[in-house]
């Protein structure tokens, strides 16, 4: 497997994998209309707008194996500071094989090489038990809780996880 930068011929595949991640996790959290319906176009509007428009900052880290796209992480800076971990995907029936683990390694040293100064967090929904276990397994401490308003009319309660910045040794 490697991992590489994610680039502009990526929005796609991106796009599906993302939208197939949340059927299959999502699939008793979030509503069902919402999983059924426009999903994939939606995906692929925000990964084609990322990708053809970059935030300042941001990166997309791509898994790629055999040629398809196995996993994707995307790292995008805040005001504040702060680094959003916005995406890690494992492509579903691949959790656990490590490709999450090695995204997140990934994803995390190029924070500290690119932004020393700055923790990286993330945003998962309170219901997904088996991400926050991946993210305290590896070393993210719950920071904040909050309720997550979603654009097509529906809240869940979710939780902060951060990775603080390394101390210097």
């Amino acid at each position: 497997m490697e991992i590489r930068t994610g680039r502009r011929s990526d929005a796609a595949d991106v796009a599906a994998l993302h939208a197939e991640s949340w059927r299959k996790a999502y699939a008793e959290i979030m509503p069902s209309s919402f999983l059924a319906g426009p999903l994939l176009e939606n995906r692929l509007e925000l990964w084609t707008r990322r990708l053809d428009e970059p935030h300042p900052g941001a990166a997309l880290f791509v898994a790629e194996e055999a040629a398809e796209v196995a996993g994707f992480a995307y790292v995008i800076p805040q005001s504040g500071g702060r680094l959003l971990l916005d995406n890690l995907h494992a492509r579903p029936g691949r959790t656990g094989s490590g490709i999450g683990g090695r995204l997140l390694a990934h994803a995390l040293a190029w924070a500290a090489d690119e932004h020393p100064d700055s923790s990286v967090y993330l945003e998962v929904l309170r219901a997904n038990t088996r991400a926050i276990a991946f993210y305290e397994r590896h070393g993210a401490l719950r920071t904040d809780e909050r309720v997550c308003r979603f654009e097509e009319g529906f809240e869940l309660p979710e939780l902060e996880y951060t990775w603080p910045v390394a101390s210097p040794a």
